[in-house]
């Protein structure tokens, strides 16, 4: 039988080498993978740009050598009928019709298509990007590739280098184990020792590591210990609860608010490094550019203050200014509104005529939130109604799952986590803590796939 020291060395290495295995072989996929996705992008915006110069050239062949040459990149153009109509490093004449290439056919159903495949024409491995457009009022496909080869060459080159610090850092383990081996020897009879003084509440007594005895003997003398020590135990273990529920709501803050930033501030910094790498750049281009930035900034200082007034709203820092108001005349002002964003959509606004007492601002808050998250979620109408003294938000859309129900308040739950608004995950949140300020209640009924219906009372605010 093992003795512990010997478990615990041979563990301690199994653990090492596996830990740093799997470090470097999910480090090496998540590298590649992450390269690969990198210049995807690259290679989408160079379509995109060129997609906005094609309808000035005339002759294609010169124009995809003349990006070759500029980017390094291979450019293909192929009409309709999968004829090659222009190309940079082959003549187009000797090369065989692509209507069948995987990445022409998927770009008729997708925005851009992309995949990585053997080259028949050059014999090489390419991670091509296609596009469909119209240019001349006929539909034609540009396809952009790169080289794997010359994609990957640096990353091999890194690869090989961590190998080599892998193999070294190896051999440091094993002669750092060898030197804990012996120094866990010389230890165990002094931590026995000591741990036999601490049973007899001896708690002056003074450890000298050097050697101690097998693990049944240690297990022993760490039971009179534990049942000595059990209250202060306790304590510490509620107080370690506590520090991880602090440590979770910070992390699900930082998790959510990090979401949200990165896509608007990915495209702040896209659009300003094109801008700041071509200062020639077209002014149309130009101007677009900066229209993008600016309605990303705005949209990051929208989250900002959506996310300090439900600070505010949580704490009860945030004072209810009441006034005297018509409800039909503010649900009819927020509908319009949202009528200029959704151009293509009908809203609905079926609210009679009634005075209110409340904040009319953060009545006006939860009615947007209600009427956008029912516009997002669905494709046909949405209603707004007012009948025996509740406010409805009905629309058709694809609904809640009964078990997300209780949840779609809390601040920064998301149903979808990978949903493609823009929402934190604290607009409900925020209605519900308005609701509650003015002694009133968000219910939620909804059908999944049939769509949902948020109400809540006016009574305690309707003018006596």
């Amino acid at each position: 039988m093992l003795k512990i020291y010997q478990i615990f060395i041979i563990k301690f290495l199994l653990l090492f080498v596996g830990t740093l295995f799997i470090t470097s072989l999910v480090s090496y996929i998540s590298l590649k993978s992450s390269i690969i996705e990198h210049n995807q992008e690259h290679l989408k915006n160079a379509i995109q740009l060129m997609s906005m110069e094609i309808e000035n050239q005339a002759d294609l062949d010169l124009f995809a050598r003349k990006v070759n040459k500029a980017t390094g990149l291979r450019v293909t153009f192929v009409n309709a009928d999968g004829v090659v109509v222009g190309e940079s490093e082959v003549a187009k004449e000797g090369m065989e019709n692509h209507g069948s290439r995987y990445e022409i056919m998927q770009s008729n159903s997708e925005e851009f298509a992309h995949i990585v495949r053997y080259s028949d024409t050059l014999s090489v491995d390419f991670l091509y990007v296609a596009k469909k457009i119209m240019y001349k009022n006929e539909p034609m496909y540009i396809r952009l590739s790169l080289s794997l080869a010359k994609l990957m060459e640096d990353f091999y080159s890194l690869w090989i280098k961590l190998a080599v610090l892998f193999a070294v850092i190896l051999l440091l383990a094993f002669y750092a184990s060898k030197r804990m081996s012996a120094r866990v020897l010389y230890d165990i009879e002094q931590l026995t020792n000591y741990l036999d003084e601490i049973s007899n509440k001896n708690y002056k007594a003074i450890i000298k590591t050097k050697y101690f005895y097998e693990f049944l003997q240690i297990s022993l003398l760490l039971k009179n210990l534990v049942k000595k020590l059990s209250n202060r135990d306790k304590q510490k273990r509620k107080y370690t609860a506590k520090l991880r529920l602090v440590n979770k709501q910070r992390n699900d803050i930082l998790s959510a608010i990090s979401h949200e930033f990165k896509n608007p501030v990915a495209s702040i910094m896209g659009y300003a490094q094109t801008l700041e790498e071509d200062p020639d750049i077209n002014p149309k281009i130009r101007a677009k550019f900066l229209e993008k930035i600016s309605s990303n900034g705005e949209k990051i200082s929208k989250m900002l203050d959506r996310l300090a007034l439900s600070v505010k709203l949580e704490n009860n820092d945030l004072e209810i200014h009441e006034s005297e108001f018509n409800l039909k005349t503010l649900a009819e002002e927020v509908a319009a509104n949202l009528r200029l964003k959704y151009k293509e959509r009908e809203i609905h606004v079926n609210v009679p005529t009634q005075m209110i007492k409340a904040d009319k601002t953060m009545l006006e808050l939860i009615l947007i939130n209600l009427l956008d998250n029912a516009l997002k979620y669905s494709q046909n109408d949405v209603y707004l109604s007012l009948e025996n003294d509740v406010v409805s938000v009905k629309d058709t859309g694809i609904g809640i799952k009964e078990e997300h129900l209780d949840k779609v308040t809390s601040k920064f739950y998301r149903v979808d986590k990978n949903s493609w608004d823009n929402s934190m995950g604290i607009g409900l949140a925020m209605v519900s803590y308005i609701l509650k300020a003015h002694n009133s209640l968000l219910v939620i009924n909804s059908t999944f796939a049939k769509g949902s219906v948020f109400s809540f009372s006016i009574k305690e605010m309707i003018k006596k």
